[in-house]
Parts: C-alpha cells; structure tokens; sequence
C-alpha cells in the first residue's frame, strides 16, 4: 500500500465539482448517477437532483433501488474508481493543485456503486480490493486509465494484483 504521509481529502476538494448538463449545470454526484442509473426520475424543484433510479451495481453484480432521503441516500455512493489516498501516495502530492482537483471530480475517477462495499473498500488499491470477477477487467483498465492520465505509478503489489486480473483479459482496453 503506498504511503499516505500527508494525505488529507481537502488537497483535492471541498466537495463535488459540477459538470453542464446541457444547458444546466449540476454537481458530480447527480451527473454520475445520471451516467450509472436506469429508471431516473428527478426532483420537481430542481431537474439536476436524482430522486430515484436503479443501479445494477458493478462491484456486486445486485440491483439496487436508489431513493434519495436522509436514510436511503447511501445505499449508493459515488466511488473514487483510484481512492484519494492511494493517488496521494502514488504520485498526487507532486501534482498541482489543480490537477488533484480534476482527479478528485473526474468523471473517469467516478462510479456509482453499492453503498456498502464503497465504504469496505475505503482507500484499498487493487491489491487489497477487487469488485465481483465479472468486473474486475473493466474495474483495473479503469484505475490505469486514472493513474495514466494523472501520472500516477502503481505500487508493486498492485501491479501484481493489477496483471493477475488482467492475465485473464487480454483484450481489455483502457476506457
């Protein structure tokens, strides 16, 4: 696991960055579930928040009913895809400001998944933490895309990890 000497999620953002949406503009979190979910239905006050939708989850493989509310909200998280922290070890400390701030709201960086199995995989790399078999191909080009566009390295044991998976998909290209 890299280092996290220095590390707090404040070098890379106050919170969720925005995106245009056509001719809106509304933040990461609702794009991204815009992106991930089927069935969206939106809140009438303000077309940009997801009220409801369904998420086939790429971590777990289960389907998942989003309702937005104070006690349902975090049964689906946005995923960092490269963890903050692991990026802070593995060559984000050396980057901009700026830079760390695109990472952290890159839409590449970020996926919606199973509320739960977010939280379990914290700040794991891909030596510590892999999705379901089924998407482990995509979920690995995914990280090497992040750490290429960004000039991040990968550990050793990632790389380890990282080739086992990939061994098993050679077509697999970078998203």
């Amino acid at each position: 696991m890299a280092a996290h000497t220095g590390y707090s999620r404040a070098k890379f953002s106050s919170g969720w960055g925005s995106i245009a949406q056509g001719d809106r503009t509304c933040d990461l979190r609702n794009y991204i579930l815009t992106r991930d979910l089927t069935k969206i239905t939106r809140k009438s006050y303000d077309w940009c928040l997801v009220a409801t939708g369904d998420l086939k989850d790429p971590y777990t493989g289960k389907l998942i009913h989003f309702v937005r509310g104070v006690k349902t909200s975090s049964a689906v998280q946005i995923d960092h895809v490269v963890a903050l922290s692991n990026a802070w070890g593995t060559g984000a400390q050396r980057i901009s400001e700026t830079s760390r701030y695109q990472l952290a709201n890159d839409p590449l960086n970020l996926l919606a998944v199973d509320g739960p199995t977010n939280s379990s995989k914290s700040d794991k790399d891909a030596s510590l933490f892999l999705p379901r078999v089924g998407y482990q191909c995509k979920y690995v080009a995914r990280q090497l895309a992040v750490k290429k566009r960004y000039k991040l390295w990968v550990t050793s044991p990632e790389k380890s990890a990282m080739l086992r998976v990939l061994s098993t998909c050679p077509k697999q290209n970078l998203p």
